[in-house]
This record gives C-alpha cells, structure tokens and sequence, in this order.
C-alpha cells in the first residue's frame, strides 16, 4: 500500500481525496497556486507546496519533480487538469510514480475519440455520429466541409478531457467558425492541444453516465448510472440516480453496454461511460470518461462505496473485493454544484471573498467543498466551490430533502447559483422527470430577480445607508463651534 500519495489538484475534489487518505493511514501531499493558499485542501494535507510556475497544475515537469523531492510514491490527479494526459501518465511511469487511475495506453486510446468510436462501432455497439477526422487551427475549409456532411445541428467537442470544457452546440453554418475558435481556445487553456472533432447533435437528448471500477484482473462491475441532464454551458448542475428517462429493462441495457464497453477497451480503475438516450429511448455510445467525476458523490450515496479508496486500492494492485451481485444500489440520490456566479447575469463568474457560508445538514444530506467563511474563491479556476449531495428511499423525499438543503444553505459576499437551483428543483418538469438537455434553454430562469430577492435587496441597501450615515456619539453642530456664536451672546464688560 502506498504510504505518501501526491494529489495533484485543487479544490472540493482535493479535499474529497486528502479526507480518504487520511482515512487509510496514508500521507497526503497537496499543491497550490499563490492565489489559492486559503484554500481547504492546503490547511487539511499533511505538507503543502506552491506550484513554481505559471503554467500551475499543468506542469508536468513540475509536478513530478515536486512528487519525488516530497517522496511521494502515488499521484493522484483528481479531475481535470492533468487527468486524462497520457504523456503525464507516462511521466510518472518513468520517474517509477504510481498514477492512480488508468494506464497511459489505456488512456492515449481513448483520448483518439474517434478511434474510441469507430472501436465501439466495430464491436456491435450503437454510437452518435461523428466526423471522420479531428481538426486543427488551420482546418476550417476541411471542418466545414465535414459539418456540411455530417449536417446541422453538431456539436463541436474537444479531443481532450471533459467537463464540458471545449463544447458548442452549433445550429447553423454561419456560427460554426466562431464556435471552432471558442472551443480550440477553451480547449487549450484547459488541456493544452487545440484539435477539435464535429458530432451529430441528437436533440432533445438525455445524458447518462454509467459509474464503473474495473481491476487490473479483468474484473469490471458497475454502480449504476445517473441522469446528467440539466446543463448551463456544457456543465452538469444537477445529477440525479436512477435515471428517471429510462425504464427498468433500458436501465439493465445501458448498465451491461457500459460493463462490455469497459472490458473492450480493458479499462482499468473508476471511470464513466457516457451514453445520449433520444426521445425514444435509443441510446448512443458517446464517450469514456476516464477519470473520476465531480458527481461521484451520486454512486457512493446509492452503493455504499468510497470510490477515492477502491481507485488507491486497484492502483495498488489489489483486486476488486466487489462482485456486481454485492453492488446494492438503495434508494435515490441527487446532487447539485454550486457555482460562484450570477445566474440573472448570463452566469457572469463571481469569485471574491466568501464573508458567510453556512452549510445545510440533517440526514443523508453531504457537502463536499474546499470553501468556508472569510475564504476567497480565486478567479482563475471554474466557479464550482462546492456540491451538494442528498440521498432517500425514492425520488419524492430526495426531492424534498434537496429542496430543504438548499433552503438551509446560505452563502453572503458573493452571487451563486443557488436561487436558480431552487427554482429547478420546483419546476414542474423537474418535478415529473420529464426533463431533457433542452431544460434550461426554457425561459423560466430568464425572467427578472424574484420580487422577494428585491425586497431583500432594498432592505439591505437601507440598512446599510443608515449604518454609514448614523451618528452613534453626540456631537455639536459646527455652526455653534465657531468663536462668533460663543461672542455673540456674550454681554459687554
């Protein structure tokens, strides 16, 4: 078993992992940027250092020289970042650091998402329609070629990584040139390569995730799947498990599809495999995620497992202790991000100082964050400082119990998304499950701040008005200060 384990990332997720660590007895290294030393994950580690250069959690260099100065003999790259980069895996294997995650051919396949479909086509599995090639910065007549082939509407996506991150829905070809430069500057800011490749929109559309741990014995099980639905730019907001777009028999399809996808590309460790359910229930092959996602918090709340654990124990080479008939998924669970920016405002990011955060409990209610009162949230990274995660016997009390928390969770000093979260979780097609990736295009969330918001508003503004004007001393007016007043009513000698 490792004994020091480097955790190459910052926020919620470094925190999650730290927590684990310590848990199994192992020594937690954490990194950090200049302007995210008030960060959780740096107070929780064990030791903590500063990444040198500006480049930050996307220095390999740096990074692997940190892991064998601080001995760490695991690395463990969270999300993002570093994640899903075969040549840092690669780094690792050769300064003899064990990566915990999957193996750098494993991932290098799978980072070919072309390849990674044409693999899956080639064995029998229903996948979405994709251009035959990835494109460059130079591509343009040749991707708009491919698009007129492929036909309207198309999703330009990124070679690299996920999260959303270089993705754009394009409906029309005089948009597509302005979406290609979008997502090759995304995608380079936060993967570092610029190549993109087109895919057939399917609209509406649901977005599966089916949760798998995969040994390195061959041994695969899954810990069901999540709805992933509800998206404002490409980001998941609200995840829930089970599924409720699919039926009993689709939901078994689509877990056992994921199950034989993950053994044909001999996956190994956590990961995702991502399916679009259309308005009939087909559903398509779209992609591997080969990493651990924010929303794993949704599996563990349903199975029971600590999925940062299980990934450190089959990174050790232990084998999976679970068979898929151990797996009980109990229940429903649901989670939600909260983002640090204005959802009235086109979701303008609001990093600043957190001046109060108070956090929603009560049963099977869980907040995972790197975030507290008096801490700032940089503005360099994502808006996600935190994620809310509740679990009940069925779909109506989680429901209602993640209503309540968002109730109870109170955040003042900078905007979040909280208020329109609320309103989601009272919509009445979120509150039938008949919602769709289509969900917040809907101009429900678009209308002007609720009355009440403006009240609160209005009385806060007063409030502090009064605060700066009011006078908590007796004083003298100026007027009778002055030596004329104090002579004037004073009689001749």
């Amino acid at each position: 078993m490792f004994k020091r384990i480097l955790v190459a990332n910052r926020g919620e997720i470094a925190v999650r992992i730290i927590r684990t660590c310590r848990e199994m007895g192992i020594y937690a290294i954490s990194l950090y940027e200049k302007d995210d030393l008030g960060s959780l994950h740096v107070r929780l580690a064990d030791e903590c250092t500063q990444l040198p250069t500006a480049k930050g959690f996307l220095d390999i260099d740096a990074v692997i020289k940190i892991a064998k100065e601080r001995q760490a003999d695991a690395i463990h790259p969270g999300y993002g970042f570093l994640a899903e980069r075969a040549d840092f895996i690669r780094a690792c294997e050769d300064a003899g650091i064990t990566f915990i995650g999957p193996s750098a051919a494993v991932v290098e396949a799978m980072q070919g998402k072309l390849e990674t479909l044409a693999k899956a086509r080639a064995a029998g599995f229903t996948t979405v329609q994709s251009s035959p090639m990835t494109f460059g910065p130079n591509d343009v007549e040749a991707l708009q070629a491919a698009a007129t082939e492929l036909t309207y509407p198309l999703v330009i996506k990124s070679c690299q990584g996920g999260r959303g991150q270089g993705e754009h829905l394009v409906t029309g070809p005089q948009y597509l040139e302005k979406s290609l430069r979008r997502s090759q500057f995304e995608s380079q800011a936060v993967f570092g390569k610029q190549r993109v490749y087109l895919e057939k929109a399917i609209l509406p559309a649901h977005q599966i995730g089916v949760q798998i741990l995969a040994d390195q014995f061959g041994n695969v099980i899954h810990l069901g799947e999540r709805e992933g639905s509800i998206i404002n730019s490409n980001q998941k907001i609200l995840e829930e498990s089970p599924a409720p777009c699919l039926s009993a028999e689709q939901r078994e399809a689509i877990q056992e599809t994921a199950v034989s996808l993950a053994k044909l590309f001999n996956y190994q460790n956590a990961g995702t495999v991502e399916f679009l359910v259309n308005g009939d229930g087909t559903f398509y092959f779209s992609e591997f995620k080969s990493r651990i996602q924010v929303e794993h918090s949704v599996a563990e709340a349903r199975c029971g497992l600590d999925l940062v654990r299980e990934q450190i124990l089959i990174a050790a080479g232990e084998k999976l202790q679970w068979r898929q008939e151990d797996i009980r998924l109990n229940g429903w669970s649901m989670m939600v991000r909260i983002n640090a920016e204005d959802p009235w405002r086109d979701f303008m990011p609001s990093p600043g100082k957190l001046e109060r955060m108070r956090l929603p409990g009560g049963p099977d209610v869980r907040v995972d964050t790197y975030a507290y009162t008096g801490c700032r949230i940089p503005s360099q990274y994502v808006p996600l400082f935190a994620k809310l995660t509740v679990s009940a016997p069925n779909r109506e009390i989680c429901t209602q119990r993640m209503q309540r928390a968002l109730e109870d969770f109170v955040v003042n000093g900078v905007p979040t998304n909280l208020p329109l979260l609320q309103r989601v979780l009272r919509a009445e097609e979120f509150l039938s499950g008949q919602y769709n990736t289509g969900f917040l295009t809907h101009p429900f969330h678009e209308v002007n701040k609720p009355i009440a918001h403006l009240q609160d508003l209005a009385v806060a503004t007063a409030v502090y008005f009064m605060r700066r004007n009011q006078l908590f001393s007796p004083t003298t007016p100026d007027r009778f200060q002055s030596r004329w007043h104090q002579n004037s009513r004073r009689l001749p000698k």
